[in-house]
């Protein structure tokens, strides 16, 4: 399988903004849900946001308000707009395509994860 890829990370100071990009094979795209993770340094993945095929939307608690999730159809893009970024966003964030929404949650599908794109705060 082709899997997806991100794009976007970076080094950015408190408070600055980033927009990270999840290009995504479009067998997969298409009709599925997309979501974002993260992993901080020494700690477990954490959900960040997901989006279904129809745009609805659900967020993490520590980042609702701050993030914003999109996907664009027409070139199978995944996209994490974030504001206001905290030193505490300092994670590598991978997005999963191909998941399902159960019960107002993401289940990510196991098999379509990208390798993950490294974000920096600077306190």
């Amino acid at each position: 399988h082709v899997q997806p890829v991100e794009s976007g990370g970076g080094l950015v100071q408190a408070g600055g903004s980033l927009r990270l990009s999840c290009l995504v094979p479009r067998n997969i795209f298409i009709s599925n849900g997309l979501g974002w993770y993260r992993q901080p340094p020494g700690s477990q993945r954490e959900f960040v946001a997901a989006i279904s095929a129809g745009g609805a939307t659900i967020y993490g608690a520590s980042v609702k308000g701050r993030f914003t999730i999109s996907r664009d159809n027409s070139n199978n893009t995944l996209y994490l707009q974030m504001n206001v970024l905290e030193a505490e966003d300092t994670a590598v964030y991978r997005c999963n395509a191909g998941g399902t929404f159960r019960s107002g949650n993401y289940l990510p599908n196991p098999r379509f994860w990208g390798q993950g794109t490294q974000v920096t705060v600077s306190a």
